[in-house]
């Protein structure tokens, strides 16, 4: 009987939901297939609850159908479902259903439901957790379809190569090879075993690429899940997340490096297992080929099977990316070592430098210096350091127009205060260390000049050199030395200039003189032992050196103190130094005494101190001390006009209350006159006719710039000049320059026979004009204490030498006239006239001739007789009268 028949045959109000059953259906008796084939159960007759279930009604045996086989293949019938009855009012009961029983399938339904998954239904479940939940399922799956692909893809050709091996071995092997098939036979299982490991190597591959990923998805999924209430705890969620990875990237210097070390490590081992799952290759081959489709992108094009190719194209694609970034750190690297070059953050690797600490006006001259004194030695190495632009200071310093005589300049960026920029230009070998004082303030630069001082003594590896300091006031020398110890020596700019003001005012011509000495273009003091000299008188060592000229002795005895001018019956003992004054430390030697011809003493008294007339333009902070040492070099009665635009009652003030009390004064009366010095009529209510020596000072007002302090003091000089060339009377010969005598600069040169003025200058262009004119004497004062520094930086001794010879008492450079030595037109050698000098207790260092611009000091030819002139001077070094 047809299917079709049994069917028909069926009542017809059940003839829609009815069918038979295929016999494997019968004999499955499960509600399984209960609840999948049956939709309604039928009302006349409800199902026991302690009976299983039937879900077909049984068909008499009379009209069933004939046993037969069934064939699943050729099961094609359609079967017709009837369409779902619309769903009854959720307050009526079911048709055909009664309402105990609906309600207790809802129940059981909800309770499984419940049981099944009981996360899902609570109100606590957070929806972060779902979705975590739901993402690595689907990785999962994903994960497993990918794998089941490639196990299904590698499968069949192993078993393509199997069939091949053994269709060969059969084809090839005899009955006698039994035992290389039982060997064949473990060779495959080994295969067989070795295939495990590649699926095993790929899933783990798959699986860490995947982690990355779940991760990321995570994260991003909790901050969009947080509520409006939480964003605060969102933005710290992922703000922690970029603060951790900032905070490795910048406290670790090679973090980078070894942020993309680890990330090409990863890949060559994850490529490496990858290839490995996809290749018939061992796993180091597979490693090696990891890193050369790392290395080289398109060492991959070899690639012939489908997931070899992808997984190299991947390694490919990464190693792009790898050695992309790779580019970016090296040329990151490349660029930061060159800013930190073109900005000075590089440390200097020298020893035996000279290194400079600050910026100055001074820093010009200072240089100049010192790549003379290193010419010598075929140059040195200068490290200067200061708070500016590398850049800013190589183009300063290739401005100067000077030549360095092979000396290197090597400038830095950094401050003197941090130990660490210290030690960055090699300070703790450095043989000398000069502190600048900064423009400006004078109390703010020694108290910089102070700390500067104490973070060079606070330097761990020591100090191998002394320290030079260069201070704006005397006042602070003595904490500055307190604090450097015997480190320290200190070289007071304005005292110095100070001291030199008033020894050429009151013997002109001094100034040149000074620059010849302090710098190193002519010559300069120097102080060496020679052992042949130990047992020596020193009027004999006077005539003992050619091409120098001793002045001094550094007693061994009196632990290295330094004595100028000594007694000729001194005789220099084992350990007893010699000071000289010579061209370079290299150029003079001790020889054989001379025959010198004893010359007859002269009896000629020195003139005694008459009472002078100066005058004082200008002010500056420490005209204190000035006062104190003229009033100890001029004689009794003189006076001391001082002309400024400060109130003659804030003077006094500021005299108390830098130390000075003007009834202590004994030899100098002060006048006070209030006025500007670059004003004519203000100018012309002073007696300018009448004075010795005009000194006109940088005042304290412009002495922060330099050509604004140059420019009042060469207005105040042309002025004074001029007021003086109208009021005295004229002269009908010109005995020096070059001018007429109706020119205006003629008239000054006539008004500078009869006064002198000595200018603070400041900028060397300055000095050139001066020098040209010859209106006036000058002081240089950047440039002198430049050459101060320089001196006392190549050789700390020299600083009580220069101590002594500006100090108020002991010895000083003096210009002597030649009547106190010689007549008119004796002939004399040099050697001569030093023994005559010998007998008034001076050593004479050199002299000008009467129609020479500029003295000789250390002359060559000292045993050489020559014609002198009672015009001529000599430069002596003699005690203070």
């Amino acid at each position: 009987m047809s299917l079709d028949s049994d069917s028909s045959a069926l009542p017809s109000s059940s003839r829609d939901w009815y069918f038979p059953s295929p016999p494997f259906i019968h004999a499955a008796k499960s509600p399984k297939y209960h609840r999948r084939f049956s939709t309604n159960p039928r009302p006349s007759q409800p199902l026991p609850s302690d009976s299983p279930a039937t879900p077909f009604r049984a068909v008499p045996s009379s009209t069933s159908a004939p046993p037969r086989t069934f064939n699943h293949d050729r099961l094609r019938r359609r079967v017709d479902f009837p369409r779902r009855p619309e769903k009854p009012p959720r307050n009526e009961p079911s048709l055909g259903v009664p309402d105990g029983v609906s309600r207790k399938r809802s129940e059981a339904s909800t309770a499984v439901a419940g049981d099944k998954f009981p996360r899902f239904s609570q109100p606590g479940f957070k929806p972060r957790w779902k979705m975590a939940f739901l993402v690595a399922i689907l990785l999962t799956v994903f994960s497993s379809m990918v794998y089941q692909n490639f196990c299904l893809h590698s499968q069949v050709n192993e078993l393509q190569d199997y069939i091949s091996k053994l269709e060969f071995r059969l084809q090839t092997y005899d009955s006698a090879g039994s035992k290389e098939l039982i060997s064949s036979k473990f060779g495959l299982e080994d295969d067989l075993s070795n295939n495990g490991l590649k699926r095993l190597a790929l899933m783990v591959s798959l699986l860490l690429l995947s982690i990355p990923l779940v991760v990321f998805k995570y994260i991003d999924y909790v901050s969009r899940s947080r509520s409006p209430e939480n964003i605060s705890e969102e933005e710290s969620l992922n703000k922690q997340l970029a603060y951790r990875v900032d905070l490795f990237l910048s406290v670790h210097p090679y973090s980078k490096p070894l942020a993309l070390l680890v990330a090409t490590l990863l890949l060559i081992c994850l490529g490496g297992l990858a290839l490995f799952g996809v290749k018939d290759d061992s796993l180091a081959e597979c490693l090696w080929l990891s890193w050369t489709y790392v290395a080289d992108s398109g060492n991959h094009t070899d690639s012939e099977k489908i997931g070899e190719r992808l997984v190299s194209v991947s390694i490919s694609f990464g190693g792009m990316l790898i050695f992309a970034m790779m580019l970016g750190l090296v040329s990151d690297a490349i660029s930061e070592k060159f800013d930190s070059l073109r900005k000075g953050r590089s440390e200097v690797v020298e020893q035996n430098h000279t290194l400079i600490l600050g910026w100055s006006d001074k820093l010009g001259s200072l240089l100049n210096q010192i790549a003379i004194a290193n010419e010598s030695l075929g140059g040195g190495i200068v490290v200067v350091m200061a708070e500016r632009d590398k850049e800013e200071m190589e183009l300063d310093i290739g401005k100067m127009e000077f030549d360095f005589k092979g000396t290197s300049v090597i400038c830095r960026s950094g401050s003197p205060l941090i130990l660490a920029d210290l030690k960055k230009v090699s300070v703790s070998k450095a043989r000398a260390i000069i502190v600048l004082a900064e423009d400006g303030n004078a109390d703010q630069s020694d108290a910089r000049a102070l700390r500067t001082v104490l973070s060079l003594t606070g330097v761990k590896e020591g100090l191998g050199g002394h320290i030079v300091v260069e201070l704006s006031d005397l006042d602070n020398e003595v904490l500055v030395k307190l604090v450097g110890g015997d480190l320290v020596e200190t070289v007071v700019a304005h005292d110095v200039i100070g001291r030199l003001m008033i020894q050429c005012a009151r013997q002109p011509g001094l100034a040149q003189i000074w620059e010849d000495i302090l710098g190193f273009e002519n010559c300069e003091f120097y102080i060496k032992r020679w052992p042949q000299m130990d047992g020596m008188h020193f009027e004999d060592v006077l005539i003992s050196y050619p091409d120098a000229i001793p002045c001094g002795v550094k007693v061994a005895s009196l632990g290295g103190r330094i004595i100028l001018n000594p007694d000729d019956s001194y005789v220099l003992q084992e350990g007893d130094e010699v000071l000289v004054i010579a061209e370079d430390d290299d150029t003079y030697a001790p020889a054989a005494l001379p025959m010198v011809k004893e010359a007859s003493f002269i009896q000629i008294s020195r003139t005694a101190r008459k009472p002078q007339k100066i005058l004082l333009c200008g002010w500056r902070r420490d005209i204190d001390d000035m006062l104190v040492v003229l009033d100890a070099f001029l004689a009794p009665g003189s006076e001391l006009w001082m002309f400024n635009e400060v109130a003659e009652k804030e003077r006094k003030k500021k005299l108390t209350d830098g130390g000075l009390e003007i009834s202590r004064l004994v030899n100098i009366s002060l006048v006070d006159r209030e006025g500007n010095a670059v004003i004519r009529r203000h100018l012309e209510s002073l007696p300018l006719q009448s004075f010795d020596s005009i000194l006109i000072l940088a005042d304290e007002s412009v002495e922060d710039s330099a050509i604004q302090a140059d420019s009042r003091s060469l207005a105040t000089l042309l002025l004074i000049r001029d007021i003086q060339a109208k009021r005295l009377p004229m002269v009908t010969h010109l005995e020096r320059g070059s001018f007429s005598q109706s020119s205006w600069i003629g008239e000054m040169q006539q008004a500078s026979d009869k006064s002198v003025i000595i200018s603070e200058i400041l900028d060397p262009r300055t000095k050139n004009l001066l020098s040209m004119s010859k209106i006036s004497d000058y002081v240089l004062s950047n440039e002198l204490v430049s050459m101060a520094l320089a001196m006392v930086a190549e050789d700390r001794q020299i600083n009580d030498v220069l101590e002594e010879l500006f100090a108020e008492e002991g010895n000083e450079l003096q210009i002597r006239q030649a009547d106190l030595y010689l007549r008119e037109g004796e002939e004399l050698s040099f050697y001569e006239i030093l023994l005559r000098a010998r007998q008034r207790r001076e050593i004479m260092i050199g002299y000008r001739l009467a129609d020479a611009e500029r003295a000789v000091i250390n002359p060559a030819a000292k045993s050489e007789r020559r014609r002198w002139s009672v015009k001529d001077v000599f430069v002596v070094i003699a005690e203070k009268e």
